[in-house]
């Protein structure tokens, strides 16, 4: 009773903490975004791109601060040397949770430069976090299902328009451009309706990162690999929040961006299949990674990391 009551305290207190943070720099963010969208000059703007990704980055600071001291989570990562905050990464990581976010967002902070996500449109009404997103340039996509392109023929290939004017702003100062490629959580159910063959993880789309690939050009040079484990089982944000996750682990495997991962998605069918097929490779080894990472003791259970 009384650790379930701690534990709801330690919730309710980084729930606070995360809810301050985001109300007081969220303002200065919307100042400075709507100053970049007055003054259309590229060096401005650049100059304007700086200011809004120190402001995020003062954020994830505070974030990180209150997952160390409040969370205590323990970590277990490898794979993170050899970063650079001046480079274009493109980040793949298997998605389970909402905490994913903020494990990238801990672990790569100040080693590369800012995350980008793509975003589902309705999220852009999220109280405070949805103006942020938008004044950070996060791209805003509607998904359409296949039936209501057939109906709406017009509105084919609307999303690779977005992708593209996002890409052309991502060139401008480095980013890292993140994509959850399985292109929603993880559960067991999902697993089953769609006849996965991984043991813990969705199948993996291809065409969203071909076609990031494609307009970026030169500018993307490495893909970042990640894989997170929970040794205790993936936790809601609140579960996340009160202290529940207790360890997490992560593995990043740095991979060259060559010719090959470039092509027309759209109109290449030859591209399209090795694309496809190069991504389903990635995601076997991946798998494998996890059942291995998943069947280590959890720190609290390992007696040599317990003493």
């Amino acid at each position: 009773m009384i650790r379930s009551l701690l534990s709801t305290l330690r919730g309710s207190i980084s729930l606070l903490l995360y809810g301050i943070n985001t109300v007081v720099l969220v303002p200065p963010l919307l100042v400075v975004a709507l100053f970049k969208w007055i003054i259309p000059h590229s060096g401005w703007r650049r100059g304007c791109d700086k200011v809004l990704n120190g402001i995020a980055g003062l954020w994830i600071s505070i974030n990180n601060w209150n997952i160390r001291y409040i969370h205590r989570v323990r970590w277990d990562i490898s794979g993170l040397e050899n970063l650079s905050p001046d480079q274009w990464y493109m980040v793949l990581a298997n998605h389970q949770s909402w905490v994913d976010i903020l494990v990238l967002q801990a672990i790569f902070h100040k080693r590369i430069p800012f995350l980008k996500f793509f975003l589902k449109k309705e999220l852009i009404w999220v109280p405070f976090l949805g103006l942020a997103w938008w004044a950070l340039d996060f791209p805003f996509m509607k998904r359409y299902s296949r039936s209501f392109i057939e109906k709406h023929p017009h509105l084919k290939g609307r999303d690779l328009e977005i992708t593209r004017k996002a890409c052309e702003k991502f060139k401008t100062i480095p980013v890292s451009i993140t994509n959850f490629v399985e292109g929603t959580r993880f559960h067991r159910l999902k697993q089953e309706k769609q006849g996965s063959p991984y043991q813990y993880l969705l199948r993996p789309k291809a065409g969203g990162l071909a076609f990031v690939m494609s307009a970026m050009g030169d500018h993307m040079q490495r893909i970042l690999d990640v894989t997170i484990a929970y040794p205790n089982g993936a936790k809601t944000f609140w579960e996340f929040v009160c202290g529940k996750i207790g360890e997490i682990r992560v593995k990043v495997r740095s991979i060259p961006i060559d010719e090959a991962f470039r092509g027309d998605y759209l109109n290449d069918p030859q591209f399209r299949e090795r694309m496809q097929q190069r991504l389903n490779a990635m995601w076997a080894e991946k798998d494998r990674l996890m059942q291995t990472m998943m069947k280590q003791l959890p720190y609290d259970q390992d007696p040599v990391k317990a003493t």
